[in-house]
């Protein structure tokens, strides 16, 4: 199992709106970055667990952990002229772009960017990263353990 952290802006898709999704689950879609399109595809695994982090919220804060319950499959969203994350150059027969579906676990007493940035050993989590931009990343066992303590949540992560 790996674990993983995944942005989105509250504004646009929340934690709260993943948990009052049907089933808790929605497809994570509207990625346009080759490096997280490749996350998805080669390494994100039913069964992983991602931490729901809003950026640009006052403070940004890791929210709450979902699962990864369908693998990387074609984000129609890239096929439809009249959506917002349409890509023109996407071919439905060889899609360009991907996305997985994600079911809500639970939710963590939310943990703000300046604990994170404060809390030793997560100085080398790539969130923290000075010119990091990625809307997923991946999270080493030891900095899913700290942040599942900061968030409230006793329970270690099994380790790779």
């Amino acid at each position: 199992m790996r674990h993983w952290l995944a942005k989105t802006e509250p504004e646009s898709f929340s934690w709260d709106d993943l948990v009052n999704a049907p089933g808790k689950t929605t497809c994570w879609d509207g990625v346009r970055n080759f490096q997280v399109r490749n996350f998805m595809r080669d390494h994100m695994r039913v069964g992983d667990l991602v931490l729901i982090y809003h950026s640009n919220a006052d403070p940004p804060a890791a929210m709450g952990v979902a699962e990864v319950t369908r693998e990387a499959y074609p984000d129609h969203t890239a096929f439809d002229p009249s959506h917002h994350h349409f890509d023109p150059k996407s071919d439905p027969e060889a899609p360009t772009w991907l996305m997985v579906d994600l079911r809500a676990k639970e939710a963590l007493t939310p943990v703000g960017l300046p604990v994170l940035r404060a809390t030793p050993g997560l100085e080398q989590m790539e969130l923290l990263q000075l010119g990091s931009r990625l809307s997923i990343t991946p999270v080493t066992p030891e900095e899913w353990a700290i942040l599942m303590r900061l968030g409230g949540r006793r329970e270690r992560s099994p380790r790779r």
